[in-house]
């Protein structure tokens, strides 16, 4: 199985934004429609995208959920959709509109049985959001302190979840490169695959992804993109001659 690079489309009052170590008083708005965005990246060849409502993440007001309709029919690539996923019925919407994966979060955090009954409903089609400083896990739109990196590893791989995406939150749109030991970690520490996230600033940082470890098999680029640090074509490229053999997802 190849490496997947998850261009991400952050959504906030309709506008594609990007954030700095997850500050809501700290986002670059970008003048792209988020459909357009969307379609940009599938046509230089992404297969899969990642739409976050920021709107749903920090405020609990899922306005942009919608739009995930608009991008699937636009581009007919799967969509992974993330941001304020608080309850089964968020989930079930966020299928509905056409999500082929939804990432939990927060509530992941808060409430791990929710998991488990989310699992069970949707298998693979849930992933866990794991965002962390340092070791210490972070809720709430990244406000709020939530235990501990590696017992959620270990609490969530018993429970059947399959993928994590984990995001270093002190390298998260700060172009800086990510923190490949903490990643390894994170790999070694569960037998589901891994998605990283923060950081990626060069093709050098795709290359050094790609050949992390065999579970990390997936990564998502935001900021390097738009500020066109180097091209999604480009780092396709690279991570294809870098990737390992993988287990299938």
């Amino acid at each position: 199985m190849s490496f997947t690079i998850l261009p991400a489309v952050d959504i906030r009052d309709g506008k594609a934004v990007r954030l700095e170590r997850g500050r809501a008083d700290a986002e670059t708005v970008y003048d792209v429609d988020p459909v357009a965005a969307a379609e940009r990246w599938v046509a230089a060849g992404a297969e899969w995208l990642h739409v976050v409502d920021l709107d749903a993440a920090f405020e609990g007001e899922p306005r942009n959920r919608p739009l995930i309709s608009d991008i699937v029919a636009a581009t007919g690539v799967p969509v992974q959709a993330s941001g304020g996923i608080r309850s089964m019925a968020d989930i079930e919407a966020s299928l509905g509109y056409g999500a082929s994966r939804v990432v939990i979060g927060t509530m992941a955090l808060e409430e791990p049985p929710f998991v488990a009954a989310a699992v069970a409903d949707h298998a693979d089609r849930i992933a866990v959001g794991l965002d962390a400083e340092g070791t210490t896990l972070r809720a709430r739109g990244w406000t709020a302190d939530s235990g501990d990196l590696y017992a959620a590893l270990h609490q969530f791989s018993l429970m059947g979840v399959t993928r994590f995406v984990y995001t270093d939150i002190a390298r998260d749109g700060m172009l800086g490169g990510p923190n490949l030991d903490r990643l390894r970690q994170v790999a070694e520490a569960t037998p589901a695959h891994v998605t990283a996230s923060g950081g990626v600033s060069s093709i050098q940082d795709v290359r050094a992804l790609a050949s992390a470890h065999e579970r990390v098999d997936a990564a998502i680029v935001g900021k390097a993109l738009y500020a066109e640090r180097f091209t999604l074509t480009d780092a396709l490229a690279e991570a294809a001659a870098a990737s390992p053999e993988r287990p299938a997802s």
